[in-house]
């Protein structure tokens, strides 16, 4: 696991765009897994000015969202494949049809579990993910996989912890119908990615990241699956940075890379 500490939120950002933008002009076809919430949307928007400086073009790339909530149409403002279209998609020259979320509007629950199979098999026909892009919640969440969620899971309906859903009230209007339920891709799904990008900022994620770095591999921190991961960054803040006691090491070995390099 490499763990690289940087000054600022727009540091991790424009790292994690960067990393988007060579993995995206070294493959032929490539095929990205991304992410919703805060954290990213900077590094997306770096991303965008990439593309309209003519630094990368996304018209064969293939993309797999981590989750979508259940329950909500496409359509609807905080679904994710909205946000997707508003602070990515649409800014950039990548056709639609080759960007995939799970198709979770239905209630019916046979449907969903037809659906999430449907969803592995695409990322199969698709030959894989990567680079995938992650962020971590307060609870070492990583999609919607939350605490005691399977290190062997795949992508499946996953009912929200309270914490989730509380973190995320702020998105939905007062008396507006709020998911408690989602499709995601299990922690065995994200782990097949070849290259894992795992971005966290701020001082609440700061005991989520030590715990995902130096606390024991346990599904009740389901990011701590990334110490199981060959090719894993974390890239965070120095607010994120701030519960690890082995914070100094960090930097020491990523200035020795530094200097290899």
């Amino acid at each position: 696991m490499r763990v690289i500490i940087l000054d600022s939120a727009k540091d991790v950002a424009q790292f994690a765009a960067n990393t988007i933008i060579d993995t995206v002009n070294r493959k032929m076809r490539p095929t990205l897994g991304l992410a919703t919430g805060s954290t990213p949307i900077e590094a997306y928007r770096a991303a965008i000015d990439a593309y309209k400086a003519n630094r990368v073009s996304f018209a064969q790339t293939v993309t797999f969202n981590l989750d979508e909530y259940i329950g909500i149409k496409e359509e609807h403002i905080q679904s994710y494949r909205y946000f997707m279209n508003q602070h990515f998609f649409s800014h950039i020259d990548i056709p639609l049809s080759n960007t995939f979320l799970p198709s979770a509007a239905s209630l019916n629950e046979a449907q969903l579990h037809k659906n999430a199979h449907q969803y592995e098999e695409a990322i199969k026909k698709a030959g894989g993910i990567d680079l995938q892009l992650l962020g971590i919640g307060e609870n070492g969440h990583i999609g919607f996989n939350e605490p005691t969620s399977s290190l062997r899971s795949r992508t499946r309906i996953k009912s929200l912890s309270e914490s989730t859903i509380e973190a995320n009230k702020r998105f939905f209007k007062n008396g507006e119908y709020q998911p408690r339920l989602a499709l995601t891709m299990g922690i065995e799904t994200i782990l097949e990615s070849r290259q894992l990008l795992l971005l966290a900022t701020g001082s609440k994620k700061a005991n989520a990241v030590k715990d995902m770095v130096e606390g024991p591999l346990t599904a009740m921190c389901p990011a701590s699956a990334l110490q199981l991961h060959q090719d894993a960054t974390i890239v965070i803040d120095s607010e994120a940075a701030d519960k690890l006691v082995m914070k100094d090491y960090y930097l020491w070995c990523e200035q020795q890379r530094q200097d290899l390099e």
